[in-house]
């Protein structure tokens, strides 16, 4: 039987995630900045993986920003440094960050210097 090609890309990327998982943990001193990019939007989230909690989250959907005729690589880099903002309020000043098996450009490439101008370290 043969596969069809969205499921072959979704399994090639569920592979990459579980190679950069076993290598990347995320600590009290230096959680993980996890991001997820659908067609519309990106979300990042910064996770305790020795608590197993969500620190602090941001995304392109949130009710208390608005994203108003922008590009999406304009809104993920705005996204990135709300997110730094609210990292640095809850006291996290670096991170080690986690693509989840996306490429590392775009709108990922974008989220990750956004987080960094607003003075995140990873």
């Amino acid at each position: 039987m043969k596969k069809s090609i969205t499921y072959l890309k979704k399994q090639a990327r569920e592979r990459r995630v579980m190679a950069i998982r076993k290598r990347l943990r995320g600590c009290s001193e230096r959680p993980r900045l996890v991001v997820f990019r659908s067609l519309n939007h990106i979300y990042a989230q910064i996770i305790d993986d020795d608590l197993g909690k969500t620190i602090v989250s941001m995304s392109t959907k949130a009710k208390n920003v608005t994203f108003s005729g922008k590009t999406k690589a304009e809104k993920s880099r705005e996204v990135g440094l709300t997110l730094a903002k609210k990292a640095q309020e809850a006291g996290i000043s670096t991170v080690c960050f986690d693509r989840a098996g996306f490429k590392y450009h775009g709108r990922i490439k974008a989220l990750a210097d956004g987080a960094r101008e607003g003075g995140l370290k990873f």
